[in-house]
């Protein structure tokens, strides 16, 4: 049974369903016993350094594992969908670490386990689980990418971030974006930035009553910063 803090996740309806946003970023749709998460960039450390990009931490793929892991015992998920660009490049899963391989296919088993394919990610990534373009899961449909005629729709890409003014202080965090046809999802990955809910492409996708999800220690729902 799903059991979870209160004040670590916010229950909202979409689209005739009963979904829960986590404060990690993570959606979990308790009837279904899914847990969706989107871009979580395994390797981005690696990639950047191959690749001769900004350097980062090199510990993106342990803090995003450790953060899935957490999330999964919480809920006790038997099915994933991850949103696409669970790897930074289309090769970097045969690069990684061989102990991070096995921890993902520890996490798999006994799961249903769909990749979606993403912009970073787009051929089979080499590990179990479904890959495929997209899903449809009683009303909602999964892809990487949101539509502009999509309805029902769950996705991911853009990596949301919302900025609120708090007490004479800006505060800036992940998000999901929420209307009445679609709903996106913030990056669950680490270190991986974000769009600002003001950009255009966005505020082209989101209906002008729409709202986000701040994630967070407490999630907090506010109108979409535009």
């Amino acid at each position: 049974m799903f059991r979870l803090c209160a004040a670590m996740s916010h229950v909202f309806a979409f689209r005739n369903t009963q979904l829960v946003a986590l404060s990690s970023g993570a959606l979990y749709w308790p009837a279904r016993d899914l847990l969706v998460v989107s871009d979580l960039h395994f390797g981005k450390s690696a990639r950047a350094a191959r690749h001769g990009g900004a350097p980062l931490p090199p510990y993106d793929t342990v803090e995003t594992l450790l953060r899935l892991e957490t999330d999964l015992t919480a809920t006790r998920a038997r099915e994933v969908i991850c949103l696409g660009d669970s790897f930074d490049a289309p090769d970097i899963g045969a690069a990684l670490p061989e102990d991070q391989l096995l921890w993902i296919t520890r996490l798999q088993a006994g799961r249903g386990w769909t990749w979606i394919e993403g912009n970073h990610d787009p051929g089979p990534v080499g590990l179990g689980g479904t890959h495929l373009a997209q899903t449809t899961v009683g009303p909602l449909i999964f892809r990487h990418i949101a539509t502009p005629a999509g309805q029902g729709e769950v996705s991911g890409h853009y990596h949301p971030k919302a900025r609120l003014g708090l007490r004479g202080r800006t505060l800036t965090r992940p998000c999901f974006l929420l209307d009445d046809q679609r709903l996106i999802l913030p990056a669950y990955g680490a270190y991986t930035g974000g769009l600002a809910t003001t950009a255009a492409p966005l505020c082209a996708l989101m209906a002008p009553d729409a709202r986000a999800i701040l994630t967070g220690p407490s999630p907090l729902v506010i109108p979409m910063p535009r």
